[in-house]
C-alpha cells in the first residue's frame, strides 16, 4: 500500500471515530439516536468507539447505582417447548434433548436454599411448556411469596395470553422477561417456524408492560443474518418500549438445531452493544449473561466493565443443569452457580464492585 493510501485510510478511520463519539456524547444526552445514526454508530465499532463507550457506560451506571451488583437466583425449572426456534437447543424437533420437569416442591427447595445463600430474586425460567398451566403457575408463586414475602419473583416463560399473564401478576409475580431476539419481521422469519409471530411476542411485551410487570425484553448478538440496521431498529424498539430490564448476549450455536455450523456471535460487539444500551437507558437493570461467560472467560467481568450491573448465577439442581442447553458449552458451575457465589463476589469485588442482596428493583437505587 502506497504512503497516500496509508494517511488516506488514517484520515478516514479518524472521521468516522470522531463521528462515532460525536454520537455516543448525542445518545448521552438525548438517550435516543434515529435508525441511521444508531445503524452508523454499531458499524462504525472500533477499539477506540468502544473504550469510549465503555468508559461512559461505566460512569452512567456508576450514577445510578453506585458500585453495586445485583444477583438473581436463576432456576431452570423445564427445558419442555412446544416452540421450534431455529437456534434453541430446547426445541420441540430436538429429539437428542433429555427432557425434565421440576415439580413444585423441588422448585421451593431452590428458593429456600436461595434465600440461605443471600438471594432476593428468584428467576423462574423454563421453554413454553403446556404442563406448566395457569393454574400450576399461580399456586407455585402463592407459595413462594407466602415463603418468601421480601423476596422478587421473576418469570421466564415465553408468550401467553393477557389474561395469563394477569392471573400471574395478580398472584404475585414481580417480573417478567421476554426476549424479543429481533425487531425486524424479515430477520424474525430467519429465526423461527411460520406459527411464531413478531408481533405477538411484541404485544406480549406491551401487555406484560401495561399490566404493571418489571418487563425485561433483549436480543440475540451475531444471529444469522443480523446487520447493523437491524440491530438499530432493536434499539428502537427498546427505547419505544422502555423496558426495566434488557438481556443480551452473544448467539452461541448449538450442535442439534438448524444453526449448528452457523458462527458464533462476538464477544467485543456484545460488550460495544452493552454499553451502547447502558448509554441509551441509564436506568435499565443490564445483566452480564452465562452465554458471555461461555465464550471467553473473563466474559462476566467484561459485561460488567461494559456497563451491566446484574449477574444470575444458577440456582437449579445439580442434576438438570446440563439439561437446560439452549446453545452448546453452557456455564453452569463455578461463578456461574449459587454454589460459587463466594467465588462470584471475589471476582467482582476485583472489578471495584460489591455483590449486594437487595432485590435491586428498576430506579429505585440512585
Amino acid at each position: 500500500m502506497s504512503e497516500k493510501c496509508c494517511r488516506d485510510r488514517i484520515a478516514g478511520n479518524t472521521q468516522t471515530t470522531a463521528q462515532g463519539i460525536a454520537l455516543i456524547d448525542q445518545l448521552e444526552r438525548e438517550h435516543c439516536l434515529n435508525r441511521e445514526e444508531m445503524a452508523y454508530l454499531i458499524a462504525s465499532q472500533c477499539p477506540e468507539l468502544q473504550d469510549y463507550a465503555q468508559k461512559k457506560a461505566r460512569a452512567v451506571c456508576d450514577s445510578r447505582y453506585g458500585k453495586r451488583i445485583f444477583i438473581r437466583g436463576l432456576i431452570e425449572f423445564t427445558n419442555y417447548c412446544r416452540n421450534d426456534c431455529y437456534y434453541c437447543g430446547i426445541r420441540r424437533s430436538n429429539a437428542c434433548a433429555e427432557r425434565y420437569r421440576l415439580q413444585e416442591e423441588d422448585i421451593l427447595a431452590c428458593c429456600r436454599e436461595g434465600e440461605r445463600l443471600g438471594f432476593r430474586t428468584f428467576v423462574l425460567q423454563g421453554g413454553e411448556d403446556p404442563y406448566y398451566t395457569d393454574e400450576r403457575m399461580v399456586s407455585l408463586i402463592r407459595q413462594i411469596r407466602q415463603e418468601h414475602p421480601d423476596c422478587a419473583i421473576t418469570l421466564s416463560l415465553g408468550e401467553r395470553e393477557r389474561s395469563s399473564y394477569e392471573r400471574l401478576w395478580e398472584a404475585g409475580a414481580d417480573r417478567y422477561l421476554l426476549r424479543h431476539e429481533t425487531a425486524v419481521e424479515s430477520h424474525y422469519r430467519k429465526l423461527h417456524p411460520q406459527e411464531l409471530s413478531l408481533e405477538h411476542r411484541k404485544q406480549c411485551l406491551r401487555d406484560l408492560k401495561e399490566i404493571g410487570f418489571q418487563t425485561g425484553c433483549g436480543f440475540m448478538v451475531g444471529s444469522p443474518g443480523q446487520t447493523a440496521e437491524y440491530l438499530a431498529e432493536d434499539f428502537w424498539f427498546i427505547h419505544e418500549l422502555q423496558p426495566e430490564m434488557v438481556g443480551i448476549g452473544p448467539f452461541i450455536p448449538h450442535q442439534d438445531t438448524p444453526f449448528a455450523g452457523e458462527e458464533p456471535g462476538g464477544l467485543e460487539q456484545t460488550l460495544y452493544l452493552l454499553s451502547l444500551l447502558r448509554i441509551q437507558q441509564p436506568d435499565v437493570l443490564l445483566p452480564s449473561t452465562t452465554a458471555l461467560a461461555t465464550i471467553h472467560p473473563q466474559g462476566r467481568e467484561r459485561g460488567i466493565l461494559a456497563g451491566a450491573n446484574v449477574v444470575m448465577p444458577n440456582l437449579s439442581p445439580m442434576g438438570v443443569r446440563e439439561k437446560y442447553l439452549l446453545y452448546d458449552g453452557k456455564k453452569s458451575v463455578g461463578g456461574e452457580s449459587a454454589e460459587g457465589l463466594s467465588e462470584l463476589k471475589k471476582r467482582m469485588e476485583k472489578l471495584g464492585y460489591q455483590v449486594v442482596v437487595d432485590r435491586g428493583d428498576h430506579c429505585s437505587l440512585s
